[in-house]
């Protein structure tokens, strides 16, 4: 898979267009001039979505009403394919080929992974954070998966403004279990499925893991199930039955849902200990970057083929060092795109790269 070239118009400060190289791409000008913004038209295109706002319209170049990504992809030497996303307004459009597409349909196309400030959550934040890690990964090989994502949320927005309505109204326990029936039913269903993709995605990512790539310390992660310790894991339906019927009482003092998949961590852990709690900034740094690393290999191995990486400030948050290590690790395995404000690390690492000068918006080769 091969980003041939990329034209923005209107997308924040961007219009004109990148012919990008097949290896290493240096995104190189002063802060403020965009470069970043180049960054999240690749990561638009590649999952309809912004690493920067969840409102998309906020990309659209202020007084202007439609902006418009583009790019051309190699699948193969036969091969190419048209994406472009319009954003106006709330609306997002989506097309393939110019024929407008399905999300599910189009989030098969083009994969990226982004290592930023940002994606430390994953390492260092809540476990909404690494949550969205998982599923992110698990819809890159399986795009279906993100509808089973959607319906599980809905249900358990659906349960949540159902519990809180028989709080507000008083209703008696038994009318309580009754009503949330239905929904705990479907959520049940759904949940399994999440459970089980997420069980056997952190295998795969287990067995890739080049787990002492930066350092000496040995990097590991493990699936936590909010449920563990109350049952048998191995039948989860039927464990989380069990756990739904016996906490009503729970959930309706609560006003919320309680039980299920949306209660779930991912543990990483440093020489088996907790990173989040006792892994130093570089170590958090690096094995959110091993972390990357596995899945860019698990999606490989599912499609014979590497997503793209964007590494955003990329100087900002690895030494020169770490840079040396990662470069020659993605060297002939995946189109790459950094970002840098430091000429001296053009000078270092861009013998072999394309490198692009951005100036208000406006990107020229050099």
């Amino acid at each position: 898979m091969l980003l041939e070239s990329l034209d923005a118009q209107n997308f924040r400060n961007l219009n004109g267009k990148l012919i990008c190289g097949e290896s290493l791409n240096i995104i190189f000008g002063e802060n403020g001039q965009g470069k970043t913004n180049w960054l999240e038209a690749i990561y638009l295109l590649a999952t309809t979505k912004s690493f920067k706002t969840a409102r998309l319209q906020e990309a659209i170049r202020f007084g202007e009403e439609l902006a418009i990504v583009r790019g051309t992809i190699k699948q193969s030497a036969e091969i190419h394919r048209n994406l472009q996303v319009a954003l106006q307004g709330n609306t997002k459009i989506l097309s393939l080929n110019n024929k407008k597409e399905t999300i599910t349909r189009f989030l098969g196309e083009l994969h990226t992974i982004i290592f930023n400030s940002d994606e430390l959550e994953i390492v260092r934040g809540t476990p909404e954070a690494r949550r969205k890690f998982l599923d992110g990964g698990i819809v890159s090989i399986y795009p279906p998966f993100v509808q089973t994502l959607a319906d599980y949320n809905r249900v358990v927005r659906q349960k949540n403004s159902l519990l809180q309505s028989a709080q507000d109204s008083g209703f008696s326990l038994e009318k309580t279990a009754e009503l949330l029936e239905p929904w705990n039913e479907q959520l049940i269903q759904l949940a399994a499925r999440i459970h089980k993709a997420r069980i056997r995605y952190v295998e795969r990512l287990n067995e890739a893991l080049e787990k002492k790539l930066f350092g000496r310390e040995e990097v590991s992660i493990r699936y936590a199930s909010s449920l563990e310790g109350k049952g048998d894991l191995s039948d989860y339906a039927a464990l989380l039955a069990e756990r739904l019927n016996l906490r009503v009482q729970a959930e309706l003092a609560a006003g919320y849902s309680l039980i299920g998949t949306h209660r779930d961590d991912l543990d990483i852990l440093f020489d088996g200990h907790d990173l989040r709690k006792y892994g130093s900034s570089g170590q958090q740094r690096s094995a959110l970057l091993i972390l990357q690393l596995a899945t860019l290999s698990v999606y490989h191995q599912q499609n014979q083929e590497y997503p793209l990486f964007l590494l955003d400030d990329i100087d900002a948050e690895l030494d020169y060092k770490r840079i040396g290590q990662l470069l020659e690790f993605l060297q002939d395995k995946t189109q790459t795109f950094v970002t840098t404000s430091k000429e001296s690390f053009v000078e270092k690492f861009g013998a072999n790269a394309a490198i692009f000068n951005i100036e208000n918006g406006a990107a020229q080769t050099l």
